[in-house]
C-alpha cells in the first residue's frame, strides 16, 4: 500500500474579484505521507493558508473557488466530495488548528459545550459521553483544573489556554491529518515553544501527519520532516528539511535563510533582507515572479519556469537567474 496520506496536484485556487479571477494558488503539487510533517514556509500574501483551506474546502464564499487540480485523501479526491461528506472528513479524518483562537472559538459558549460538539457531530456519542471525552480532551492538552474551565467562556482564558482549546477541537475525534495554520502567532516566545511542543508529542502518540503553516524558519527546522517553500502562490522549492538548511538552491529561499539571526550575529549590524516586496495578485507576472520582485528584465518574465527534480526529492522552479547552473 502508499504510504501517501494527502497528494495535492497542481491546485489552482482563485478569488472572483473586481479585478477579475485571480489565482491565489497556481498549480501547487506536494504530497505528505502518513506521519510524516510538511512545512509550508513564506512570506505574507504568498498562498500558505489559502492552499491549506483549499484542501479542507473553507474557502471564502462564494468568491473563493478551486478552478483546477485534485486533493487526494485516502485516494479520494476531496475536490469531487459533495458538502455533506467534506463535513464528516472536516473535523473527523481532517483536524485543523486555527491560527487566531478567538476566530475559532465561539464567544457566546462555553468551551464544554464548544468541544462536546466535535464528539456528538461526529461520533455515536450521548451528551455525558461526549462531556466526559471533552473533558479527558482538556486533559491531554494540560488545561490545568480542566473540570472549571469546561465552564469557561473563551474571554476567560489566557491565549495559550485558548489555543489549547482550538488544539483539543482539532485532535478530538483522532484525525489522520492535523493542519496547523500559524498556530503560534499571536503568543509570547515561551508559550510557542509550550504549544508546538504538545503538538509534536500529540502527533508523537496519535500517529498523525500534519502541515505545518509558519513564517518561522527556526520551527520549520525543529518540527518538519520535509519543507515547501512558497513565494506568489506558486512553490518554488521543496525538499526534505536537512536539505533545505545545508544546500537551498533557489534564490528566495537563501534569502529568507540568510534573514534569519544567527549567535555569531553582530549584535549591531543590521539583518539581511530581501528587497522590494510581494506584488499584489492583480499585478503577478505570468513568468517568473521573484525576478518580478527584483525588477529582473528578460524572458524569464514572460515564461513560467519550469518546475523540475534536480536531484532525488528537491524540487524548484527552476528559473536560470534564480536557481544557479539550471
Amino acid at each position: 500500500m502508499s504510504d501517501i496520506l494527502l497528494d495535492v496536484r497542481k491546485l489552482i485556487t482563485a478569488f472572483d474579484t473586481d479585478s477579475g479571477l485571480l489565482r491565489a494558488v497556481d498549480q501547487v503539487s506536494f504530497s505528505v505521507k502518513k506521519r510524516q510533517t510538511v512545512g509550508i514556509v513564506g512570506e505574507s500574501g504568498c498562498g500558505k493558508s489559502v492552499t491549506a483551506m483549499s484542501i479542507v474546502r473553507l474557502l471564502p464564499q462564494p468568491s473563493g473557488k478551486i478552478l483546477e487540480g485534485e486533493i487526494l485523501f485516502k485516494g479520494n479526491d476531496l475536490t469531487k466530495v459533495d458538502s455533506k461528506d467534506m463535513r464528516r472528513i472536516r473535523g473527523n479524518e481532517i483536524g485543523v488548528i486555527f491560527q487566531e483562537p478567538m476566530t475559532a472559538l465561539n464567544p457566546s459558549h462555553r468551551i464544554g459545550k464548544q468541544l462536546s460538539e466535535c464528539f456528538l457531530l461526529h461520533k455515536n456519542m450521548s451528551k455525558k459521553e461526549a462531556w466526559q471525552a471533552s473533558l479527558e480532551m482538556l486533559h491531554l492538552v494540560r488545561i490545568p483544573a480542566p473540570e472549571i474551565r469546561m465552564s469557561d467562556y473563551p474571554h476567560q482564558l489566557s491565549g495559550g489556554m485558548r489555543q489549547r482549546i482550538v488544539i483539543a477541537m482539532a485532535l478530538a475525534c483522532r484525525p489522520d491529518l492535523i493542519i496547523a495554520d500559524e498556530p503560534t502567532t499571536a503568543l509570547d516566545v515561551t508559550v510557542q515553544a509550550q504549544i508546538l511542543d504538545l503538538i509534536k508529542h500529540q502527533q508523537e502518540e496519535l500517529g498523525m501527519s500534519m502541515i505545518l503553516i509558519t513564517h518561522d524558519l527556526g520551527v520549520i527546522a525543529e518540527t518538519c520532516d520535509e519543507v515547501v517553500v512558497m513565494y506568489g502562490g506558486r512553490i518554488v522549492e521543496r525538499a526534505p528539511v536537512k536539505t533545505i538548511f545545508e544546500n537551498p538552491r533557489h534564490a528566495y529561499t537563501k534569502g529568507l535563510l540568510h534573514s534569519m539571526p544567527h549567535l555569531d550575529t553582530p549584535r549591531k549590524s543590521m539583518l539581511p533582507v530581501i528587497p522590494g516586496m510581494v506584488a499584489s495578485l492583480n499585478q503577478f507576472v505570468h513568468g517568473c515572479r521573484f525576478c518580478q520582485r527584483m525588477k529582473r528584465e528578460g524572458s524569464v518574465l514572460r515564461e513560467r519556469p519550469l518546475y523540475k527534480e534536480i536531484s532525488p526529492n528537491h524540487w524548484v522552479e527552476a528559473c536560470p537567474q534564480c536557481v544557479e547552473g539550471i
